[in-house]
């Protein structure tokens, strides 16, 4: 049983300690909070989990993993005190803002021998596996994939605050946000691009509001959506020679459809699960239970390559975060 501690109190907090303790092979012990009323508030559905104020003590207590669904730009910093604290870690997707933080993360996760896992939950996905598995014969020639939903932050917005996720300082966005499982739907299944184009609807502070990118590939290009000011009704789409791959999302799939060009379908088979956190749940238990250190490692390859995407499209649309300072 692996015992795990959070940090970050937001909804998909609980939704991925129920999904943990579906498999099994989590006990939930602790939460970190720097509110008191906040953790205790927040643990009530739950049985004998201990309540933190003190970061020191959270990471110094009988814990062995610990889940991070902070705002975005404080996954860096406390992630490479967990780890440093000798606690395996899994991170809210985005896990960090910049190429530079992901790296060191890595580094110091291989030194102490631990494990790191980024919560990019289409990625971990049975049904994602099995559309990679029918695209391995294909002749890929292009793609489209999309994720852009209207965020419950934007009245706030509107009213002329700034809620986390649509900070510079904490590192918001649409293309960080949503965008994110786009790229990593796009590079899972396809692989990394040379390189990346974003073109956005930006904030003064220069963060975007929605944006249409492009992955650059030596024979053809994928395109990407990502908006939180409105919603896309779009599929996502993979090009082949044979056909098209139509999917109904890039994350939680529960439909792909392959349209030859003579016009015949094929359904794929997949079995999409109701609780849409389980299967990355699952899967790190198994890979920490199995020291599974080469499958980790993989998983980590095609983090890399996401987020040094992301900040070339950043880059590309004059996005700059406060964590950029930090950037090598």
């Amino acid at each position: 049983m692996i015992d795990f501690g959070i940090i970050g109190t937001s909804p998909i907090t609980h939704q991925f300690i129920k999904a943990a303790l579906q498999t099994n092979k989590y006990q939930f012990r602790a939460v970190f909070s720097r509110h008191y009323d906040t953790a205790e508030s927040f643990a009530k559905p739950y049985e004998k989990v201990d309540l933190f104020t003190d970061f020191s003590s959270f990471l110094s207590s009988e814990i062995d993993l610990v889940y991070i669904a902070s705002p975005n730009s404080l996954h860096y910093q406390q992630a490479k005190a967990v780890l440093l604290a000798g606690k395996h870690a899994i991170v809210e997707k985005p896990m960090v803002s910049t190429p530079a933080e992901f790296e060191d993360l890595r580094q110091i996760a291989s030194e102490k021998g631990l494990f790191l896992f980024e919560a990019a939950r289409n990625f971990q996905e049975e049904s994602f596996q099995t559309i990679r598995q029918f695209l391995a014969d294909k002749s890929i020639i292009g793609g489209h994939f999309s994720y852009a939903k209207y965020s419950s932050k934007m009245p706030e917005l509107l009213a002329g605050n700034t809620p986390n996720i649509f900070s510079a300082d904490f590192s918001g966005g649409a293309l960080m946000d949503l965008g994110v499982y786009a790229v990593y739907a796009a590079i899972g299944l396809i692989g990394a691009p040379h390189t990346a184009r974003y073109v956005a609807q930006q904030l003064p502070s220069s963060v975007d509001l929605n944006g249409l990118g492009q992955l650059v590939y030596e024979n053809f290009t994928v395109g990407i959506q990502a908006g939180k000011n409105m919603t896309s009704h779009l599929p996502s789409e993979i090009y082949t020679t044979e056909g098209t791959l139509t999917l109904n999302a890039c994350q939680h799939i529960s439909s792909a459809i392959f349209t030859k060009n003579n016009g015949e379908q094929y359904q794929l088979p997949l079995a999409s699960k109701d609780q849409s956190m389980i299967e990355e749940a699952m899967h790190f238990a198994q890979v920490i239970e199995e020291a599974n250190h080469p499958l980790a490692d993989q998983w980590l390859d095609v983090a890399s390559d996401v987020h040094r995407t992301l900040y070339l499209m950043r880059q590309d649309a004059g996005i700059t975060f406060k964590a950029d300072t930090h950037e090598n």
